[in-house]
Formats: structure tokens, C-alpha cells, sequence
């Protein structure tokens, strides 16, 4: 893990099903994971470091939780890996300025986006 002065550096999400949670990053982006007994399960490497707690919560951006944001090479085979492996588009691949994104719900409720340039840029 880097440690840079007062820059972030871990993030925890919640997790209402912690099993389902693990499998969907590893399918879907290839993460791999830590556990740290039943309840946490940390992961490193994937920009951010960070790790899930098992919870009854999670983080929607309506909410006022924070929104990651994924970048992605290929947007559209990024989305269908995503719905492949039981996420939720929740706001379909849209157009903003500079970019391409789309939203989504993991297993256990949290919300992630995905980015990536306009198409032919």
C-alpha cells in the first residue's frame, strides 16, 4: 500500500452479502481479496486500496455517498462483464462532457460508475 502525506488512501465499503460482493469484483475486474475473519475482506491494487465490511448499509450517490468511478478502455465490454456477473445498470451508458460513463449497483447495494473518452476520441 502507498502512503503518501494527506492523500487518500483506503476506502471501506459495507457489504450486506459479503460472499456475493467478493465474487462479483473477482469475476467481473479480477480482484483479489484478503480476509481478515468473517466480516472484512480487503483488496489491493485496484488504484485504490480499501476493503468491505459486512453490513446492513450501503452507498448510493442519492444518498449522499460517494460515487467511485471506474476507468475503462473498452466502456461497453466493461458493462456487459458487469451485468454478466449480477450487477444492476442503474443509469445506462450516457455522454457527458469529455466522456462516456454508466452506473451501477454491486451485490450487496453499494453504487460504482464507469468511465471512458467519447467514442472516437
Amino acid at each position: 500500500m502507498t502512503k503518501a502525506h494527506e492523500k487518500l488512501n483506503y476506502v471501506e465499503f459495507a457489504a450486506r452479502d459479503l460472499a456475493a460482493t467478493k465474487a462479483f469484483f473477482t469475476a467481473t475486474f479480477g480482484w483479489q481479496f484478503v480476509d481478515y475473519g468473517p466480516d472484512y475482506a480487503a483488496f489491493a491494487g485496484e488504484g485504490l486500496d480499501g476493503g468491505f465490511y459486512r453490513a446492513d448499509l450501503c452507498g448510493q450517490s442519492a444518498q449522499g455517498g460517494a460515487l467511485l468511478v471506474f476507468y475503462s478502455a473498452d466502456i461497453a465490454a466493461t458493462q456487459a462483464r458487469v451485468f454478466q456477473h449480477g450487477g444492476t445498470i442503474i443509469r445506462p451508458l450516457f455522454d457527458f462532457p469529455g466522456g462516456r460513463r454508466f452506473h451501477f449497483v454491486e451485490p450487496s447495494g453499494n453504487e460504482f460508475a464507469v468511465w471512458s473518452e467519447a467514442a472516437g476520441a
